[in-house]
Order: structure tokens, then C-alpha cells, then sequence
């Protein structure tokens, strides 16, 4: 019981975490703050040419997946290489920031070892027994 709970809480706070930040990555609605030196140059192409849309747009369409129940593993492998990406760009040019990734991370993990049946025909490495 305590492990269901657990898991819709994981799950709702991710889905939350990321229709938000995949909101404000399409309406701008939160301030952002100036960035200089390599992050704010690549945040300066990722703007030019429509990558901070699509992310956002990503992000938005995984979030709302954790937050229906739906599709919650679908919704996992769209937020997987995302959250990869925050931790990457934070370890790499914007460590004070790295928190908010942190625990997204460690949401996703969890709710992919709480989901792991919905991942079988992705995961299973199958051995050709007649080769052996």
C-alpha cells in the first residue's frame, strides 16, 4: 500500500515537475535569469533555432502522461534522455542548478523500477538458442 502511494506521489510530482517547466519553455511566464559565457551562448542557439520549443514541447507531452496514468512508460522513455540532458548541462556549465535535476532524476529512476513490466519488450535482450 505504502509502495502505491509512493508511486503515484513520484509520479504526479515528476508529471507535475515537467508540464510546468515544459509550459513556461513555451509561454515564457517565469522570468529567466541572464546567462553568460558558454551557457548563455548555447542557450542563445538552442532559442535561435527552435530546440527549447521542441524540448519544451517534450517535456509538456511526458509530463502530462505521468499526470493522466496513461502511458506512464511512454511518458518515462520521452523524459529519460531529457533529464540526462539537464544533469549533463549542469554538471558541464551551471552547477548551482543542478537540484531541481537531481530529483527529477531520482524520481524517473524510481518510477522506472516501479514501472519496469511496461519496459519488457524494450529491455529484454533475447538469445538466439539455436546459435548456441
Amino acid at each position: 500500500m505504502l509502495v502505491k502511494i509512493a508511486v503515484l506521489i513520484a509520479r504526479i510530482l515528476l508529471g507535475f515537475i515537467f508540464t510546468f517547466f515544459g509550459l513556461n519553455g513555451l509561454f515564457h511566464f517565469l522570468p529567466t535569469p541572464p546567462l553568460t559565457g558558454d551557457a548563455g551562448t548555447l542557450m542563445t542557439i538552442m532559442f535561435k533555432y527552435g530546440w527549447v520549443t521542441f524540448i519544451s514541447a517534450l517535456q509538456v507531452i511526458g509530463g502530462v502522461l505521468l499526470l493522466v496514468g496513461r502511458y506512464v512508460g511512454i511518458g518515462l522513455t520521452i523524459l529519460g534522455p531529457i533529464i540526462v540532458v539537464i544533469l549533463l548541462y549542469h554538471v558541464t556549465m551551471d552547477p548551482k542548478g543542478i537540484g531541481l535535476g537531481l530529483l527529477a532524476a531520482l524520481l524517473e529512476v524510481f518510477l522506472i523500477y516501479a514501472y519496469w513490466p511496461h519496459f519488457g519488450p524494450v529491455c529484454v535482450i533475447e538469445i538466439d538458442k539455436r546459435s548456441a
